[in-house]
């Protein structure tokens, strides 16, 4: 496990490096687009520390090892064979490593907006696929300012991060602005249900998966 681990460190290094290069390509070429003046570097995010990754595969892993099915702790994914819980196993690393290598793409975009003084905020994008929190998120917006927290992302999300700069007017995308609408119509009025009910309404109008 010790040699898996530093190996899938070794990957995620690699790719991550290439996430955040080509997202400081894509920052630059956002900032040409909006006609941005003066000259800026955009800094690429560090890959993430070693506890975290070692930390998250040990997660992703941890059904792996035989567990005395009579003890009530063992769970229903610890008590599949082998076979299944290899197969279980290497979803949730992917879905691992994916979140590793592309949060260091979605941060280098959100650091050069916040050290950027022509940048005044960003939006979070979404892909037809995504999550109902994923949806939700990205119906909100250039709502996230320079001194945003960082970005929230899970195993697999594939959102991304649009930079605002100044003079600029951020639109939604068609799906964004549905995916508003379907939240202010059925979700918005009942505070603490607000994201199980944004769920059920976009599945009932067809914008799946809505899980």
């Amino acid at each position: 496990m010790p040699e898996w681990i530093e190996a899938v460190r070794a990957l995620v290094e690699q790719y991550g490096a290439a996430s955040s290069s080509l997202s400081a390509d894509y920052y630059e070429a956002e900032r040409i687009a909006a006609a941005v003046t003066g000259r800026f570097t955009v800094p690429l995010a560090e890959p993430p520390p070693d506890e975290q990754v070692n930390n998250s595969l040990r997660w992703a892993t941890k059904d792996l090892w035989e567990r005395d099915p009579e003890d009530p702790d063992t769970t229903e994914a610890q008590r599949q064979p082998l076979e299944i819980r290899l197969q279980q196993a290497e979803k949730k690393a992917e879905a691992v490593a994916q979140k590793l290598v592309a949060d260091q793409g979605r941060g280098t975009v959100q650091e050069a907006v916040r050290q950027d003084r022509q940048a005044t905020a960003w939006a979070r994008s979404a892909a037809l696929g995504a999550c109902s929190f994923c949806k939700l998120l990205a119906s909100r917006g250039a709502v996230y300012k320079q001194d945003t927290a960082k970005f929230r992302s899970h195993d697999g999300c594939h959102c991304g991060v649009v930079p605002v700069f100044k003079g600029q007017r951020f639109e939604l995308s068609d799906h964004a602005a549905e995916w508003a609408r379907i939240y202010r119509d059925y979700a918005a009025p009942y505070p603490g249900d607000q994201l199980r009910r944004f769920r059920q309404a976009l599945a009932e109008h067809g914008h799946l998966p809505a899980l």
